[in-house]
C-alpha cells in the first residue's frame, strides 16, 4: 500500500513540475521571439579581404560594406583590430534598417615584411552583435 501511494504521490509531483516547466519555457520563448524581431541585423557583402603583395612602406586600403537587414537602427559601438598597424574608420551614427554602411580599412606596411593576417573585430547593437573581419597580405622589400 505505501508503495502504490508513494508512486501515486511521485506521478503527480512529476506532472506538475513537468507541465510548469513546459509552461515558463514557452513564455520566455515568445519573449525571446518578440524581441528578436524587433533588431538590428548587420550582414556583410564578405568578411575576408586578401590584398595580396603589397611592397614594404605602402598603406594598402579595402572597404568592407554592409547592409542593415534588420527592423531597428544598427549602431556600431566599436572596432578593435589587432595591431596598431591596422586603422578601420567608420560612420559613428545609426544605420536605419534596409541602409548600407561601409567600414574602411587601411594597413600599413611600414617596417613589415611576410605574410600579415589583421582581425578586425566589430561590436554592434545586432543580434548577432560580433562580427570578426580578416584582411591578409604579403609584404616584400
Amino acid at each position: 500500500m505505501k508503495e502504490t501511494f508513494f508512486t501515486l504521490f511521485f506521478a503527480a509531483g512529476l506532472l506538475v513540475a513537468c507541465s510548469g516547466t513546459t509552461s515558463n519555457n514557452s513564455a520566455h520563448n515568445a519573449d525571446n521571439y518578440a524581441d528578436s524581431s524587433k533588431a538590428a541585423v548587420i550582414v556583410f557583402k564578405e568578411i575576408e579581404h586578401n590584398f595580396g603583395t603589397v611592397r614594404q612602406g605602402r598603406k594598402a586600403r579595402h572597404t568592407f560594406t554592409f547592409e542593415n537587414k534588420g527592423t531597428e537602427a544598427l549602431v556600431i559601438q566599436s572596432v578593435r583590430t589587432t595591431c596598431g598597424c591596422t586603422v578601420p574608420k567608420y560612420d559613428r551614427r545609426p544605420i536605419a534598417p534596409g541602409r548600407s554602411g561601409k567600414l574602411d580599412v587601411e594597413f600599413d606596411t611600414a617596417g613589415r615584411e611576410g605574410v600579415y593576417t589583421q582581425s578586425i573585430t566589430i561590436n554592434t547593437n545586432a543580434t548577432d552583435p560580433v562580427v570578426v573581419l580578416r584582411i591578409t597580405a604579403e609584404v616584400t622589400k
